[in-house]
């Protein structure tokens, strides 16, 4: 909402009272995140840990960083699932620190950030109880950030109409969570259009929240979240070749705030193979970067990985601007990137495939 002030000014002036009233509000956060981004590990980082023979040196790498001694009171051998849950708690703290301390509307844009994560959550949780496994069990897999009080009366529904009813109804996601309700029993299929239904609906509201802001942050978030929405509809359309969605279902998950909307989505929906994706894709200058030299063989990057590096450079660069939000987003997900390249170069490390071992995503 526009400070009552800024309506006596105009043009330069009142840009200069936007950043005024931004860093009065939010400057201490933003100036913390900066400084947190400039202890991610850089590539000499990378270099001494994929030199690394055991675990041991790794922790002893790790150490020299901003991760300090976080493994220090673990008893050897240490675990790659220790690894990635002292990371995890790494960022959990970093996180509630920032929420804490933060006011509207940054607060807010905190909060929406932890969404995903509580999708993410929902999803393990239900696709584990269809395979009999204990809440208990896999409470301890859930992402801490994406916690509800509700999420131990999951395994009670049968149905997503239940699910919304009994469980999600007053949480965050009970808007997202209205368009996927049914009858339908729960099953694989149907746990993955959830999955993705859901997606749709946050990363659209999201963006809108991010537009009302006005600003820096309606222009980096919306580049950032745009390329979001366009990811998850070229993977919906890949994953759903060989599978009974139809080309209509498949059309309804695509996020429509990405630069794929509408016309790309069209062509989407109605591609048949592999090669018709990558045809839409060369359409866009920003996605053929991405499937080019895309592949299985030996030498390839695979996809997935290809989008995580275009990720990494739509992030980095939010952080060349400032007085915005996009900061804080930013820096979640090149913590999140920096996280699977350790336990990448770990599980390398440990499990002996040392030739493997340097396909992680440097950041800087």
């Amino acid at each position: 909402m526009p400070h009552p002030f800024a309506i006596w000014l105009s043009g330069r002036d009142f840009k200069m009272f936007q950043e005024y009233v931004f860093n009065v509000d939010h400057g201490y956060l933003e100036g913390l995140v900066r400084g947190f981004r400039s202890g991610i590990l850089d590539r000499t980082d990378y270099l001494n840990m994929v030199q690394c023979e055991t675990i041991e040196d790794l922790k002893l790498q790790l150490a020299a960083t901003d991760y300090g001694n976080f493994l220090q009171n673990e008893p050897s051998p240490i675990a790659v699932t220790l690894i990635d849950e002292k990371l995890k708690n790494h960022l959990v703290v970093q996180f509630r620190y920032m929420r804490a301390h933060s006011v509207p509307d940054l607060s807010t844009f905190l909060d929406y950030i932890t969404y995903s994560y509580m999708i993410d959550n929902i999803i393990l949780l239900i696709t584990g109880t269809l395979h009999q496994r204990q809440i208990s069990e896999l409470r301890s897999k859930c992402h801490p950030l994406g916690s509800f009080a509700e999420m131990e009366s999951i395994n009670i529904a049968a149905t997503p109409a239940e699910l919304y009813s009994a469980v999600l109804v007053d949480t965050p996601l009970g808007p997202y969570f209205k368009n996927c309700i049914s009858e339908t029993d729960l099953d694989e299929l149907n746990i993955e259009i959830i999955r993705n239904a859901l997606y749709k609906a946050y990363l659209e509201d999201f963006y809108k929240l991010c537009q009302s802001m006005g600003g820096e942050t309606a222009e980096v978030m919306g580049r950032l979240l745009a390329f979001e929405a366009d990811r998850r509809a070229f993977i919906i359309t890949i994953n759903s070749f060989g599978t009974e969605l139809t080309q209509d279902d498949r059309e309804k998950l695509y996020p429509t705030c990405g630069k794929l909307y509408p016309d790309g989505l069209i062509r989407l929906a109605k591609c048949e193979d592999y090669e018709q994706v990558k045809a839409v894709a060369e359409c866009y200058p920003e996605y053929a970067n991405v499937f080019s030299g895309a592949g299985t063989n030996p030498g390839e990057k695979t996809l997935e990985d290809k989008f995580y590096e275009r990720e990494v450079e739509l992030n980095v660069q939010s952080f060349m601007h400032q007085f915005h939000f996009g900061v804080f987003y930013s820096y979640m997900k090149l913590k999140e990137q920096e996280s699977r390249n350790i336990i990448w170069i770990a599980e390398c490390i440990a499990q002996r495939q040392r030739a493997k071992i340097d396909n992680y995503i440097p950041i800087f």
